[in-house]
């Protein structure tokens, strides 16, 4: 976890951001069956993390920046021997105000009773609704409990803001520390991806492969995949999301695996491809030379004032021309750009942005226009072509490939930083690695 300054100052940044006509909530999402009375593990939710540290379920954060005194509240589970026997260490209502910030703290079975209270008079709620439904029934509940005390002086609000607008927009430009984690994350994957295409070889199952990357993510101290690990091989390669994970690899395969580690809760997200035999044929070099010549081109297009729009846009143009090349698609390549023609093959963005989740929060324009981006910004880059093996009227050689580079890239003042960059992707060093 950060030193508890840099939350402190991102709770600051918010509530000045928002205004002291203004409070904001932000709250930890349910824990969720699996099956049975098994839960799946618990993250996060990426809000509360941002502005606490604060890693436990059942948390709500309140912050009043109008308010004289407790401007920063949070409810959370109290101290309990008996189920942190079972379930693990609690911080209780202490540790939220010694550790995360809290000047502060109630139990989390109040929040009914006391939200309405903590809310009171101020014009704007800063609350993401439309995503858990027991924080939209609360936030219903206690506007109507206000609108029954007005006459007493506790009035609801005029307005339900999206916190996207201001909270996000701090998140979006990532600082030093933020940096420093997705660094670590990024050299985790880096190296687990390696660890994998010098074990991708015929025979091999592809959980095998998800099997080598999470125990690397583990072993250099991540949480685990900050997403489902992709491994697919062959034909699988071209569906876009695959997770099954379960053939096995063949003599000849392509094997395109999507995989980012989760280190101090930021992700990284690294595509490679590359050939199990170790030697690429002929018509996969050539899909996997455009696809390469196409990524590099835009990374170095990743530049302060550039846009996203405008990469992706290089991209289906570069990709469409390779398509033609290919003899995918008949050219003009203006014509195939305009008639989506080549959605056939390239049916995805370019670029997203990276963080505390892997798509990480910020809008992406601005008045209606892309958005320039701006140093601190951290985005992918992720072109690919994908040619499934029924794809009709295509050359039989090129049925069956998908491929994919994906790199991690902070926009700086200068040149981009390529957080990725240890992850080999020429097909001169993936084929010597997945030879040794």
């Amino acid at each position: 976890m950060f030193d508890p300054a840099v939350f402190a100052a991102r709770r600051a940044a918010y509530m000045k951001a928002i205004g002291s006509q203004a409070i904001a909530i932000a709250r930890s999402q349910p824990e969720r069956l699996r099956n049975g009375d098994a839960y799946h593990p618990f993250r996060q939710n990426s809000d509360v993390l941002y502005l606490t540290g604060f890693a436990e379920p059942e948390c709500t954060l309140v912050l009043r920046p109008g308010a004289e005194h407790d401007k920063v509240v949070m409810f959370v589970r109290p101290r309990d021997p008996e189920l942190e026997t079972w379930d693990g260490r609690r911080a209780g209502l202490e540790g939220a105000k010694e550790r995360y910030g809290a000047e502060v703290a109630y139990d989390i079975s109040e929040l009914d009773s006391k939200l309405a209270e903590l809310t009171a008079n101020v014009d704007e709620w800063y609350v993401g609704l439309g995503i858990d439904d027991a924080l939209d029934a609360l936030v219903a509940r206690t506007i109507a409990r206000l609108r029954r005390t007005e006459k007493k002086g506790q009035r609801p609000p005029r307005a339900i803001v999206d916190p996207r607008e201001a909270l996000h927009e701090l998140r979006l430009i990532k600082q030093p520390e933020e940096l420093a984690a997705l660094r670590k994350a990024s050299a985790i994957a880096s190296d687990a991806h390696v660890a994998a295409i010098r074990h991708g070889r015929p025979g091999v199952f592809e959980y095998e492969l998800e099997a080598i990357i999470n125990y690397q993510f583990r072993r250099r101290g991540g949480a685990g995949p900050g997403y489902a690990t992709i491994v697919g091989a062959g034909a699988n390669a071209t569906i876009l999301h695959y997770i099954e994970n379960k053939s096995k690899i063949a003599d000849g395969d392509l094997v395109l695996v999507d995989a980012g580690c989760e280190y101090d809760h930021y992700t990284s997200d690294i595509t490679r491809t590359w050939p199990a035999n170790g030697t690429f044929s002929p018509a996969q070099a050539r899909v996997y030379e455009i696809v390469l010549a196409t990524q590099l081109a835009a990374i170095a297009m990743c530049r302060v004032g550039t846009t996203i729009d405008d990469i992706h846009q290089f991209c289906v143009k570069s990709l469409t021309e390779g398509m033609i090349e290919l003899g995918l698609l008949a050219g003009p390549v203006e014509e195939r750009i305009k008639d989506l023609s080549y959605r056939r093959f390239y049916m995805h963005g370019t670029s997203h942005w990276l963080g505390l989740d892997v798509h990480d929060a910020g809008a992406y324009t601005r008045a209606g226009k892309p958005r320039p981006l701006e140093a601190g910004m951290v985005i992918t880059i992720e072109p690919g072509l994908y040619i499934a093996p029924n794809a009709e009227g295509v050359p039989d050689e090129l049925r069956g490939i998908g491929v994919r580079i994906e790199d991690d890239i902070v926009i700086t003042r200068g040149d981009p930083e390529v957080l990725t960059a240890a992850c080999p992707k020429t097909v001169a060093e993936l084929e010597a690695l997945a030879k040794t």
